[in-house]
This record gives C-alpha cells, sequence and structure tokens, in this order.
C-alpha cells in the first residue's frame, strides 16, 4: 500500500498530471457556477476529447471537473440562491442570507476554506480506508437503504422554520412530486394526466432552481420597492478567530460524516450535504440561528459536499459500482480509455488507481488558490443593477433547464415551481422539507418495494438484519427525544409560571 501510495504521488506530481489537474477543476468551477450544466453533462463531453490522451491524465482532468463543480456550485448558490449543482442547494440556507446581510465575501471564504478541509480530509481517508471500505458499502442493500432513507426523513421537524405542520405539509408535496412518471418496476405511468411529458418525471435542477432561484426573482419583482440589504456592501474576506471557532466543530464532524455517505452508493453529495446541515442544527446551542446566516449552517455542507465527491470515488475504484449519475458517467470514461474499475484495478493497475487519489490533493489546493483571490470578482455580481440581476437569474435558470431536456415543456414547470416556491415564502412553508422529502422519497420507495420483493412480502426483512433494525431504532429514538424533551420543557415552563 504505501509502494501504491508514493508511485500515486509520482504520477500526481508529473507535469502533465498537474496541468490536466488545473484544467479539470478550472473547468468543474466554471461549470459549476452554471445551473444546469453539472458535472454529468461536462464529462460526458469531455470523454470524446479524451481519445488519444494518456489514460492517467484524463481520468485525472475528469475526476477534477468532478469535485470542482461543487466549488463553482457554491457560489452562484451564496450570490444568488440559484444552485449551480444539487449538492450545493443546503449551502444556500444560511449563504444566501448571509451575502444579503452584506457578508457576500466572508460566506465565499467560508465555503472555499470549508469545501478544501472536506475535500482534503476525504482524500486521506479514500487513501487509507478505499478497499476497507468498499466492503462496508456491499452490506447496504435494500433493507438498510430503506431504514437510512426513514432515518433521514426524521430531520423534517428540524427543517421547519417555525410550525412543524407546515414543514410536513412540505415534506407531502414533495413526496408527490417524486412519484409522476413512470413507476419503474411496472412500467405504469401515474400522476401524468396523459401528458407524455411527465413519463420521465421531473428532474431534480427544474425543482431547485424554480423553487429557489426563480422564487427569489418573483420575490424581488413584486417587492422592488423594498431596498435589499447588503447588495452594495460585500464585506471583508478575513475571518476572525470566532469565525474559525465556529468553522472548526462541523468542518471536523462532517469530513468524516461526508465521506462515510459519499461511499454509500446512491447517497453522494446531495443527501450528505442535507445530512450535514441537519446534524448540525440538532447539535447547535443555538439552533434558531440556521437559516439566518448561520456560519455553521454554511460551513457544514460545504465541508460535507466536497468530502462526499471523494468518497464516491470508493466504489468507483473498488468494485466498480458508480454511487451516483456523475461516478457513473466516469464508469463509461474509464471502460472506454480501456480501464476496468474493480478489485483488480488496484493490483493490475496501481498507477492510475493511487494516481487519481494523489491527484486530489493538488487539485484541493488548485481550487482553494483559484478561489479565494478570485472572491472580490465574485462578489461583484451583487453590485448588478437589481433589473440586471433579476435578467441574468431568470435567463441561467432557463438556459440551464433547457440544455439537460432540451424541452420547452420543462420551462413551463420552471415557472410553475417557481410560482410554487413564491406561495410556499408568502405563506411560511419550509422550501427544505419539500427538497428532502423530493430527494429521499424515490430511493426510499424503490428500496421498500426491493425488499418486499426479496422477501416475499414480509416485513420481518427489516427485523432480521442487524443493520436495519438499528436504523430503525435510531429513527424511533430521533422522534420520541426531541418530542420527550420538548414535553418535558412545556411542564417545567408551566410548573414556573404557575409559581
Amino acid at each position: 500500500m504505501f509502494e501504491g501510495i508514493v508511485q500515486g504521488f509520482q504520477v500526481a506530481f508529473s507535469w502533465e498530471a498537474i496541468l490536466f489537474v488545473f484544467i479539470g477543476v478550472f473547468i468543474g468551477t466554471i461549470i459549476g457556477m452554471i445551473p444546469g450544466l453539472g458535472p454529468i453533462s461536462a464529462i460526458a463531453i469531455m470523454i470524446p476529447v479524451t481519445y488519444g490522451m494518456d489514460t492517467t491524465s484524463a481520468l485525472v482532468m475528469m475526476a477534477g471537473v468532478y469535485y470542482g463543480s461543487m466549488y463553482g456550485g457554491s457560489t452562484s448558490s451564496i450570490l444568488l440562491n440559484a444552485p449551480g449543482v444539487a449538492g450545493t442547494v443546503a449551502a444556500s440556507f444560511d449563504g444566501y442570507p448571509m451575502s444579503q446581510q452584506g457578508k457576500a465575501g466572508k460566506a465565499l471564504a467560508i465555503s472555499a476554506i470549508c469545501s478544501f478541509i472536506g475535500g482534503t480530509v476525504s482524500v486521506v481517508l479514500l487513501m487509507m480506508f478505499a478497499p476497507m471500505l468498499a466492503s462496508v458499502a456491499i452490506v447496504f442493500g435494500p433493507p438498510e437503504y430503506f431504514a437510512l432513507m426513514l432515518l433521514g426523513l426524521t430531520a423534517i421537524a428540524s427543517l421547519s422554520e417555525g410550525s412543524t405542520i407546515k414543514a410536513l405539509i412540505s415534506a407531502v408535496v414533495g413526496f408527490m412530486v417524486v412519484t409522476i412518471g413512470i413507476d419503474a418496476q411496472t412500467g405504469t405511468s401515474r400522476f401524468t394526466f396523459g401528458s407524455v411529458n411527465l413519463l420521465d418525471g421531473i428532474d431534480f435542477l427544474i425543482i431547485a432552481l424554480g423553487v429557489f432561484a426563480l422564487a427569489e426573482v418573483c420575490f424581488l419583482i413584486l417587492n422592488r420597492k423594498q431596498k435589499l440589504k447588503g447588495l452594495n456592501n460585500i464585506g471583508s474576506l478575513k475571518l476572525s478567530k470566532q469565525d474559525y471557532k465556529d468553522m472548526a466543530g462541523p468542518m471536523t464532524r462532517q469530513s468524516f460524516l461526508g465521506f462515510i455517505l459519499g461511499v454509500l452508493p446512491g447517497a453522494g453529495a446531495t443527501i450528505s450535504s442535507f445530512v450535514a446541515y441537519i446534524s448540525e442544527k440538532k447539535l447547535a446551542k443555538k439552533p434558531e440561528e440556521f437559516g439566518k446566516g448561520s456560519i455553521k449552517g454554511l460551513a457544514a455542507p460545504e465541508t460535507a459536499n466536497n468530502a462526499a465527491t471523494s468518497g464516491a470515488f470508493v466504489p468507483l475504484l473498488s468494485l466498480g459500482i458508480p454511487g451516483s449519475g456523475t461516478t457513473a458517467v466516469m464508469l463509461g470514461a474509464f471502460l472506454v480509455l480501456g480501464v476496468q474499475p474493480g478489485p483488480l484495478l488496484m493490483t493490475e493497475n496501481p498507477s492510475i488507481f493511487w494516481g487519481i487519489i494523489a491527484s486530489m490533493y493538488i487539485g484541493n489546493v488548485f481550487l482553494l488558490i483559484l478561489n479565494l483571490p478570485l472572491i472580490p470578482y465574485f462578489v461583484k455580481i451583487l453590485k448588478v443593477p437589481r433589473p440586471l440581476l433579476i435578467s441574468l437569474v431568470i435567463i441561467s435558470s432557463l438556459v440551464g433547464v433547457y440544455a439537460v431536456s432540451f424541452s420547452t415543456f420543462d420551462l413551463y414547470l420552471l415557472v410553475l415551481f417557481g410560482i410554487l416556491g413564491y406561495l410556499m415564502r408568502i405563506f411560511v412553508f419550509p422550501a427544505a422539507p419539500f427538497i428532502l422529502a423530493f430527494i429521499l422519497g424515490g430511493m426510499m420507495e424503490n428500496s421498500l418495494r426491493q425488499s418486499l420483493t426479496i422477501s416475499g412480502g414480509s416485513w420481518n426483512i427489516f427485523l432480521t438484519s442487524p443493520l436495519a433494525m438499528s436504523l430503525i431504532v435510531l429513527t424511533i429514538l430521533a422522534v420520541i427525544v426531541p418530542a420527550w424533551r420538548g414535553r418535558s420543557k412545556r411542564k417545567k415552563e408551566n410548573t414556573q409560571i404557575e409559581m
């Protein structure tokens, strides 16, 4: 193993690898800022470009595009509330309020530093535990995934902005939306209302840009007489000792948690960022600050989503199993270049296995060097006059959605979800539970049905699996303990009032 690591760094520090890593992370950063493109499209487009290139150089470049897009996606989330990449949606919860408060520079600096730490720690973990963690990922079957998704749904209450009932309503609507389309197991169309345009379901990008970006545009247009704070004051990039102290805990915890969730096929950066945000909110002494520009609320998802991108390479390199859409395209790139990922990759092509991992160190350094100096230029977006800024967000959203499917029907859906997002904002229905339910709903349904198919319809499959049973117990505790604490707190307050 040590010899492989040394060989990997020898490959990574060659001038060809350094050049292509830089090209990859630079392209990834730019693509991440543009809503709609994302790393999947970028890697797919670059596969023909890599013909004739050195195999290792081509793969480290495409890997750079993948984790570089997380850096870029955070910029549009923080400045415009328009997530460029699905994994950066949670960054907008506190990043965008910070920019509205005149702290855009600080928000982007926190994002860059946390992304660097999360990415670097996860690369160290990837290098140390890749073979071992691959065997852990195999243990997760449909029952375990269902229990994991069920545990994730208990976080809906913590994402509520005041009313738990409204949060649950938002989640139910998210579940309803994710069921639209053809049922993958039976081939039956569901809730399509006879429209062929809905047979493939609704893309997550439409939901994210509609509920966040276009909803914000509606708010700006309908409240144009209201002056927005912070747009002419980008704030300082310098972070105080207290800022670093606030970031330290989330960065440490979420580097590990994000990596572990990234290892699980199907989890990925999006779920990791939500879990990170939720867990930090539950651990915080002042959870009411989350959603209002909390440093911890920004640091947690930004650390986790970058840690998860490195974790996603564990099943890809060690087992040849893609854990997400992006790594599925990466698997195709491997095969096109004549490389078969899997258990034999480490022994048959150690220079490729360890070279890709070692190149991530260099890539994360490049991303930090690229992003920190460019922050003053990024935040100038906020100084653009409001009419131009609104036009920029609308055009970026429309082009981004159309570039994915080339369907005008999707543009109508984008407008529809923009209106829905605005109404949710007006009537104080939180958007986060809606997004979380949409993300987890499809995976949860598939895992449940696969589990029951395997067991012949018996629910005992969730009780016979020790891991699934443990996750279900944690789910029950996650529901009961907060309710019990809340009840005890109310009793204590009532007793004090009576006295």
